[in-house]
């Protein structure tokens, strides 16, 4: 099942499904860019591209996935020039499946200006959901799209970093270049 969703959620990515990627060299070590006909389902950081794709073919067991640059060459660029601090706002189209609840997180999080951060707490109370605090974690947790959806953004109350799907040092060092652009 990808991304912690229900099976027939799922199914969405099911059996034919073409999901296509392309890894680039990024200042973070390997971004991966992948997407469905529709838009990204996935933007990840890592260190190796093999773990990279195989985190993608566990995220979409049944689909048809396959290295395709030339297809992802646009959005790839647009993410690199993001990292560069050249593209501060990203707006990218998106076919990522999520709960009602997800949605409106991500949404909040695309509204936080480059270089700055929320807490979680923040973020709750945004969504008037001021008890949510946890569930935003989670929902920042289960991001699918790193920078497109900018979780890295969300830090603790007391200003401390939190969690990072893709590793704290990750995380501090995009705060840390997005400050940096300003």
């Amino acid at each position: 099942m990808a991304l912690g969703l229900t099976p027939a959620t799922d199914q969405r990515w099911g059996k034919g499904a073409q999901v296509c990627f392309s890894t680039a060299s990024c200042s973070l070590g390997l971004l991966l860019v992948a997407a469905t006909p529709k838009g990204l389902c996935s933007v990840a950081l890592g260190d190796s591209q093999e773990k990279l794709v195989a985190a993608l073919r566990q995220d979409f067991p049944a689909a048809n996935i396959h290295s395709d640059d030339s297809h992802l060459q646009a959005w790839s660029a647009s993410l690199l020039r993001h990292l560069a601090g050249q593209e501060p706002r990203l707006d990218l189209p998106l076919d990522i499946p999520a709960t009602a609840f997800q949605w409106r997180v991500w949404q909040i999080l695309r509204s936080i200006n480059y270089g700055d951060t929320r807490s979680y707490s923040q973020v709750a109370e945004m969504m008037g959901q001021p008890q949510a605090v946890r569930a935003v974690a989670r929902a920042c947790a289960t991001n699918p799209v790193a920078l497109v959806v900018p979780c890295h953004r969300v830090v603790r109350s007391d200003g401390s970093l939190g969690g990072f799907r893709w590793g704290l040092e990750r995380k501090q060092a995009l705060l840390a270049q997005e400050r940096q652009y300003l």
